[in-house]
């Protein structure tokens, strides 16, 4: 970030309980380098799983991990703005540039003006005054043809003479191949290098041979399957050999040696294949003190084939024709070969081998590297044009793409002035009656939930999948309005992505928050109902299973018991459990209004403000309390770490306070002016004794206020009701009075005479 003598004035705006900058001109945009980067709602967000152009998001991420950073945001305005002879051309927008508005006072923005003009041409737009980002994107057809065009990579068509297409094939061959610009399969630098390279070792490693052939190769050019064959087959001879040395050492281990007829009897009553795999693990031959290795006759059959190809390309090339090998005729091949074995494993240039030694030294003989190395030079002698065509395209890319990633990066305003959704935002999905607007793509559910927790909001994780296409993706929507009684694991819905595509939806996981004030509101009176509920199912439950119990009993009893089938049967007896239960609920509830009534009665002397006010406290003590902490909790709802789950780098405190939430979740409404039927034929039909109980209730409460203020003793004319009773007021004593019971009171503390 840079200090200028003269600071930028910057304009700010407030949204989402933070102050994000204004965006709204070109050279609001050429001076973020010198905005404080406190002051950036992101840092750094993915290049994926976004609603931005991934084309787009791949030439700004110029390091390609990834990720888009602040500075590399700063670093594609910068370049942008300086193609351009108007920054404001950015924030204009559209998908094409005209060409008068490329600056030519570089020579970059120069040779990118010609470029642009030699794409039109060559796209039959010799007269077109703009270039569109299609028109940017043909210009790989320039590239189609062509044998040499910047990126440093020679096809088998950019040499002239067949020698060099050889070699040029050769190297692919051995090192694999690279994409040239054209599309088509070719080489480059550090391709030809490794390939030569290998080439001078192999040459050299096999120079060595040469030198001292005799001992090198004591076959030949047969050495190198002879070292294979005795290999194949060394471990067997060995064990063979060894063999024979232990019965030397005690011929009584002679039968145990050559394995027992046991083992031989387990393998005789099945059909043996012609190479008599079922004894592979068996002796090479029979086992005798000092015996030779037959090599014609004798051999186990198993083995044969190797024991053939050890004849042929090691023993007769090296120690002639024989019948038998020795124990001391296997150790002098072992040795003969040694050489041969320690010069192969020093082989240099392996992956030239294929080529063949001859191919190799053609190759470096011609001196093919030289040709190579001029023709890849020659390539990228155009590197500067090339790359000018390139950047016509990523000129028109964020002449489009610039501004809306700064609104969604640098602020987020397309995220809370209500128009265009978010760039991380990918859709609507449709659940229980309300649309949730703020949906954000996932990869992994749970990861995202270790973070996204974090934010204090009601989340739902949701499957996406469309059948028909089998496309799949997982999202996370944020429920902002509404309560959370419908919404449970397993509940499906449609999810529509930006593009409209509709995709059948499913709750997989749900993080669960206070949703609204409504919802806490409502909530103490919803538990209360739910563990009458509860109470009540588990007693009728319980009384459910108690009478199973007894009607089991009864007709066991029945049918053990015949002589007692005369008696009349018992009545079944009240269940006392349940009863004493209801008595209990009923009695607290009828407690609590007696009580509510009573506190009316109290203060209705005080006037109908004051009963008011008595029924606004009951509320509020009973749903204040869920209410407050909904309420706390709701404020501290924060954006930033549903997307920091993301990959994101969210600077700054993105509330989603209530009003904000209320504008991401919508739920359904009637449209204006429709028209409403209320009666339900299929509505259930209702007990009127409810109703009829709570009238009795208010006309008592009614009553009994009244009687307290006595109006029902005035109205009936004393016949009825309590009088109420007025304050008396005391009169001052009169002095003849005053004294009155202080003479009485002397006077009664005289004794009588």
């Amino acid at each position: 970030m840079t200090t200028p003598a003269t600071p930028y004035n910057w304009r700010f705006f407030r949204a989402g309980g933070f102050d994000q900058v204004k965006l709204e001109t070109g050279a609001d945009l050429m001076h973020l380098d010198q905005l404080n980067q406190k002051l950036w709602v992101a840092l750094a967000c993915p290049t994926t799983g976004l609603e931005f152009d991934p084309k787009t998001a791949a030439l700004i991420d110029s390091d390609k991990d990834g990720r888009i950073r602040a500075p590399e945001v700063i670093a594609a305005i910068k370049w942008a703005g300086a193609m351009l002879k108007n920054p404001d051309d950015l924030v204009k927008g559209g998908d094409s540039v005209a060409l008068a508005a490329i600056s030519d006072a570089t020579p970059e923005g120069k040779q990118l003006l010609a470029s642009a003009k030699q794409i039109l041409v060559n796209l039959g737009k010799k007269e077109a005054t703009a270039i569109s980002l299609a028109d940017a994107s043909d210009a790989n057809k320039i590239f189609a043809n062509t044998t040499f065009n910047g990126d440093g990579v020679i096809i088998a068509e950019s040499a002239t003479d067949a020698a060099t297409k050889a070699v040029i094939a050769d190297i692919a061959a051995c090192f694999g191949t690279v994409a040239d610009r054209s599309g088509k399969p070719g080489v480059d630098q550090a391709k030809a290098d490794a390939f030569f390279a290998a080439a001078a070792a192999f040459s050299d490693w096999n120079k060595k041979s040469d030198a001292d052939s005799t001992t090198i190769l004591p076959a030949g050019a047969g050495t190198t399957a002879a070292s294979a064959a005795v290999k194949a087959i060394k471990a067997k001879v060995d064990d063979y050999f060894g063999r024979c040395r232990m019965a030397a050492f005690d011929p009584r281990t002679v039968a145990a040696l050559n394995r027992t007829e046991a083992e031989y009897a387990a393998i005789a009553g099945k059909d043996i294949s012609i190479h008599a795999g079922e004894i592979a693990g068996f002796p090479l031959a029979q086992i005798a003190a000092g015996k030779s290795l037959p090599l014609k006759t004798g051999v186990n059959p198993a083995h044969a084939a190797a024991v053939a190809d050890l004849v042929s390309a090691a023993i007769k090339p090296i120690l002639g024709d024989k019948a038998e090998l020795t124990e001391a005729d296997w150790a002098a091949l072992q040795g003969k070969l040694a050489a041969f074995d320690g010069w192969n494993a020093s082989k240099a240039g392996a992956a030239v081998e294929k080529l063949g030694v001859a191919r190799v030294g053609e190759i470096l003989a011609a001196k093919a590297q030289e040709k190579i190395n001029a023709l890849i030079a020659q390539d990228k002698a155009l590197e500067p044009e090339s790359t000018s065509i390139a950047n016509v395209e990523k000129l028109v890319r964020f002449v489009r793409d610039l501004y809306l990633l700064c609104i969604n990066f640098v602020n987020f305003k397309d995220l809370y002035d209500g128009g265009a959704p978010a760039v991380f935002q990918c859709g609507t999905l449709y659940l229980d009656q309300r649309s949730c607007n703020l949906c954000i793509t996932v990869e992994d559910a749970g990861k995202h939930a270790a973070m996204a927790g974090l934010a204090g909001a009601y989340l739902a994780y949701v499957d996406c999948v469309r059948k028909g296409t089998g496309e799949k993706m997982s999202i996370v929507a944020v429920f902002s309005q509404g309560d959370d009684d419908n919404l449970m694991v397993g509940r499906n819905g449609i999810f529509y992505d930006r593009k409209g595509k509709d995709y059948d939806a499913t709750i997989t996981k749900i993080l669960s928050n206070p949703i609204s004030l409504r919802q806490a509101f409502w909530s103490p009176y919803k538990k209360f109902v739910r563990m009458i509920e509860e109470q009540i199912s588990k007693r009728a439950a319980a009384a459910d299973s108690a009478a199973t119990e007894k009607l089991q009993q009864a007709a066991t009893a029945v049918a053990n018991a015949k002589a007692d089938a005369a008696k009349s049967p018992e009545k079944p007896k009240i269940d006392v459990g349940a009863v004493a239960a209801m008595g209990v609920a009923f009695g607290a509830i009828g407690a609590f209004f007696t009580a509510v009534a009573s506190g009316l009665i109290t203060v209705a002397g005080h006037g109908p403000l004051a009963i008011v006010g008595v029924l606004i406290a009951i509320i509020l003590l009973i749903s204040g309390p869920s209410m407050l902490l909904a309420f706390i909790k709701l404020r501290k709802r924060n954006l930033g770490p549903i997307l920091d789950a993301n990959g994101w780098a969210v600077n700054a405190k993105a509330k989603i306070n209530v009003p904000f939430g209320t504008s991401l979740t919508d739920i359904a409404t009637l449209p204006p002016g429709s028209q409403r039927d209320l009666v339900d034929p299929f509505a259930e039909k209702k007990s009127p004794w409810p109703k009829v109980i709570i009238f009795a209730l208010v006309l008592y409460i009614i009553y009994a206020m009244l009687n307290n203020l006595g109006f029902v003793y005035q109205w009936t004319d004393g016949k009825m009701g309590i009088e109420k009773k007025k304050a008396s007021v005391e009169q001052p004593a009169k002095p003849a009075d005053a004294a009155k019971p202080a003479v009485e009171a002397a006077t009664a503390a005289t004794p009588a005479k």
